[in-house]
């Protein structure tokens, strides 16, 4: 059954969503993108629906697609806690609000990728952009291997990161390219140079809980790495060790943490989680990045650069554009039976272990 919570269009998720909220007679929020629009020429929009108090202190946050194609998932858990009896009573039950915000990144859901409208990274956004950016040298050495002219990708530029895992090891190489990177506008993991559409968006939507909300626990929903279909709990905030603390009560020793070097994931700038505490200063933040597995990383991290290079050649053949972004959605989703149920299942307990703690 939950395999029909998930869609195969960003227009077919949006649709369940608001059929899914609507039908439990929640209230409903549209934000629509003023410019951008889909890849079938669609209206773009990140959407809310809220269940409980709108006067809160206790606030629930299901938030899907900060990473555009990721949404395929997030969107199926949203949409299938909608359909949830036992979590819908559990959750009206606790006197808490829980906020589902679908669709961060309504561009890269669409049109099939990672980063926005302007090759933005949104959760490598959310730094000070009145300040000098945070530096990655380790990117800069490595960007000109990952963005080549061609592709396939010429045999000099694969023979160059070859040597480069070969000498400093894979997660070094991971952590060069993920981390985030504010130099190069075209490249990979991109945090831009100012606040995107999609971050002042969700800054609004925050700031409206402003006056009521003292604990927030944020749950974001991530696809692309580690097994196929397990999800790692990351802690998501700052390197601080009462929130780590918080974290692990409320979701047990599993949780990983990116300050620690426990996590699949490198350490990393800019997380959108860093909005709560300039929207939401006086709220107890606890928050984790579900990370479910998808491909092995490797092979994500090839689709990345395919997503990249077409973003650099928008005069691709239409064949070779459709066959690249055929290849970045199977990295961030899989379309299977087994990958769908247990990305639920674990959605589902982890949202209840929220709403019980």
């Amino acid at each position: 059954m939950s395999e029909l919570h998930f869609a195969q269009s960003y227009g077919e998720a949006r649709a369940k969503f608001f059929a899914a909220a609507s039908a439990q007679g929640l209230a409903l929020e549209r934000h629509i993108h003023p410019a951008a629009r889909g890849a079938d020429g669609e209206e773009l929009s990140l959407d809310c629906a809220r269940l409980g108090p709108a006067q809160a202190e206790r606030l629930v946050l299901l938030t899907s697609a900060a990473h555009g194609v990721e949404g395929f998932c997030g969107s199926g858990v949203q949409v299938a806690l909608l359909h949830d009896a036992g979590f819908l009573a559990r959750a009206r039950a606790s006197g808490a609000a829980v906020l589902f915000v679908h669709a961060l990144n309504p561009y890269g859901f669409s049109h099939w990728g990672r980063t926005n409208e302007d090759n933005i990274d949104l959760n490598r956004n959310f730094v000070d952009h009145s300040r000098p950016p945070p530096a990655n040298a380790a990117y800069a050495e490595v960007h000109p291997l990952l963005a080549g002219a061609q592709w396939p990708p010429d045999q000099d530029g694969e023979a160059g990161i070859a040597r480069y895992i070969a000498e400093r090891g894979q997660f070094a190489f991971q952590a060069a390219v993920t981390g985030g990177q504010y130099e190069f506008p075209h490249g990979l993991f991109f945090g831009g140079r100012a606040p995107s559409w999609s971050n002042r968006t969700l800054r609004k939507v925050l700031a409206a809980h402003r006056a009521w909300a003292r604990r927030l626990c944020w749950i974001d929903f991530h696809t692309g790495l580690g097994p196929y279909g397990h999800g790692e709990l990351i802690q998501a905030g700052r390197d601080d060790d009462a929130e780590l603390a918080r974290a692990t009560a409320m979701w047990g020793g599993l949780v990983k943490s990116i300050y620690k070097g426990t996590s699949a994931s490198a350490r990393l700038e800019g997380l959108l989680a860093f909005a709560a505490y300039e929207e939401l200063p006086q709220a107890e933040l606890t928050g984790c990045a579900l990370e479910f597995g998808t491909l092995p990383v490797m092979q994500v991290l090839q689709a990345l650069r395919a997503e990249n290079w077409l973003r650099r050649h928008p005069g691709a053949p239409q064949a070779q554009r459709e066959a690249l972004r055929r290849q970045v959605r199977d990295a961030f989703y899989c379309d299977a039976a087994d990958w769908k149920a247990m990305v639920v299942e674990q959605g589902r307990a982890v949202a209840l272990q929220a709403l019980a703690a």
